[in-house]
């Protein structure tokens, strides 16, 4: 997705996980999301853009998603990592700024806006960026949400999450997830909210019975 104030540049990494570059084409500052276990073509994108790397977000604490974190800081020592209190607490490495539900913050022109959504994990965060984008981690995939039997997971808040925080949300918002799991590597929320099983299900019985 790109314009004249926001960018956001999605990534493969490794199997199947996603990591995203956002950036301000204006001022030229960047943040990288979900670095995984291999951050060489996101720290190619910065320069072959030229760009200043302001934050390193992580939407929860699992190795697929951060363990290039401390390369990333060594080699952009002025850059801030950014997670949950909760989720941070999990990290090697001591975050430089935690955020809560309805933290911002700037990368640029562009605001990131923070959703508190545990279920995956207990300090599982996404992130709107701009009001056009969701970067959803392992929250919500295109055609599924993420799994809830690992350590720090959790159905009943996992249903709760996708129903009081993902649900309201505006349909016109690009869905960002965390792997590539789905038919296409993202969609509008508003063809989630038709087609998406987990998004469909309308009690926490029926979300429990999918396969």
């Amino acid at each position: 997705m790109c314009g004249d104030r926001v960018a956001i540049e999605q990534i493969r990494v490794g199997y199947d996980n996603f990591s995203y570059v956002i950036y301000c084409p204006v001022h030229k500052k960047a943040a990288i999301v979900d670095p995984g276990v291999d951050a060489a073509q996101s720290l190619l994108f910065l320069a072959k853009k030229k760009l200043i790397l302001d934050y390193i977000i992580l939407t929860h604490h699992h190795s697929d998603h951060c363990a290039e974190t401390g390369t990333i800081k060594e080699l952009f020592p002025f850059s801030k990592i950014v997670t949950s209190k909760e989720d941070g607490e999990k990290l090697p490495m001591k975050p430089d700024f935690v955020v809560s539900d309805g933290s911002q913050i700037q990368v640029g022109n562009i605001r990131l806006s923070f959703l508190a959504t545990p279920g995956h994990t207990r300090g599982g965060i996404c992130i709107i960026v701009d009001d056009n984008a969701l970067l959803t981690g392992d929250t919500l995939f295109i055609g599924d949400c993420g799994r809830t039997d690992l350590a720090g997971g959790s159905l009943a808040q996992m249903f709760r999450t996708l129903q009081e925080k993902i649900l309201p949300l505006p349909d016109e918002l690009m869905v960002y997830p965390g792997h590539d799991y789905g038919k296409r590597p993202f969609d509008s929320l508003g063809n989630q909210k038709r087609t998406n099983k987990t998004l469909v299900a309308k009690n926490l019985k029926e979300f429990s019975s999918i396969p």
